[in-house]
């Protein structure tokens, strides 16, 4: 029997009533934070999408509690009486199967008709697939969206990553191993051949990442129908160059609006041109009304 872990001196301060937004490990038990812990021993009951999964963490770190269920399924039965229990002043702990609760997960509905009711909602981060594999790709991350799963269906999916083509952001996907080959194709087709990164098994024993571009990773079959879970990183596309005829069109709209300074570097900001230029052009426009 592999031996438990040893259990953190537990705070005893007291915990005030409210909804907990309790990050879970994603894989590594030992991703759980202290405050985590704190919280996880001191709530009166612990909501788990997978009571099951839920009941690993807290047997591994010695922590019985009350578990009742609540997901997609039980969420219309369950919500009205966490909402009841919440205004007796409870305190309840929601966690989501692995990861951070609200990101693509069932627990946003409860948050949501908690604060809609007043009461206290509190966010105790922690691990998150998203963060975690962005950190590990290898690509910018100044400008980020996370997107979660893609249409499962080419032609949904294309439409899907057509809305995100002119987005210059760094795009985080979850994906399915059996979905992985045809999603990649499609990115590349829809978004082009941009850099990416396949993560997998994020913070577990057989952790991967493999980097290339779009049209290399479909290709590799390496990642043909892969196990586990699956985080998709792509890169943000590369800025068009603007040309002067877009340069004088935005200008020139933009006067409809502001004064020539202002037009100048609203303008020039967007676009990335010379702000001098087009405030020159701006007074000239300006004089020939």
């Amino acid at each position: 029997m592999a031996e438990r872990p040893p259990t953190p001196s537990l705070s005893q301060a007291p915990l005030s009533p409210g909804l907990y937004l309790v990050a879970t490990p994603i894989g590594n038990l030992r991703d759980i934070t202290l405050r985590a812990l704190d919280v996880l021993n001191a709530c009166d009951v612990v909501l788990a999408e997978d009571t099951r999964v839920t009941a690993k963490l807290l047997n591994a770190y010695g922590l019985k509690k009350k578990l009742e269920r609540y997901d997609e399924h039980s969420a219309a039965r369950a919500g009205p009486k966490i909402l009841e229990m919440l205004e007796g002043g409870a305190r309840i702990a929601q966690c989501s199967d692995a990861g951070t609760p609200m990101v693509s997960d069932p627990g946003s509905r409860l948050a949501i008709e908690a604060i809609a009711a007043g009461h206290a909602v509190i966010p105790i981060p922690g691990a998150s697939a998203p963060l975690a594999a962005l950190t590990l790709a290898g690509l910018p991350t100044d400008r980020f969206m996370f997107v979660g799963f893609a249409p499962p269906k080419t032609a949904a999916r294309r439409t899907f990553l057509a809305e995100l083509a002119n987005i210059r952001s760094t795009l985080i996907f979850f994906e399915s191993g059996p979905r992985l080959s045809a999603s990649l194709s499609d990115m590349a087709a829809v978004l082009g051949d941009r850099p990416a990164a396949v993560c997998r098994e994020l913070t577990k024993l057989h952790e991967t990442c493999v980097r290339g571009r779009l049209s290399e990773l479909a290709a590799d079959p390496k990642l043909d129908d892969p196990k586990g879970e699956i985080v998709v990183v792509v890169g943000p596309g590369e800025d068009e160059v603007a040309t002067e005829a877009d340069a004088d069109a935005a200008l020139a709209e933009a006067l409809t609006r502001l004064p020539p300074g202002e037009a100048a570097s609203e303008v020039a900001k967007a676009l990335g041109v010379n702000r001098r230029d087009l405030y020159r052009k701006a007074l000239a426009l300006k004089d020939n009304r």
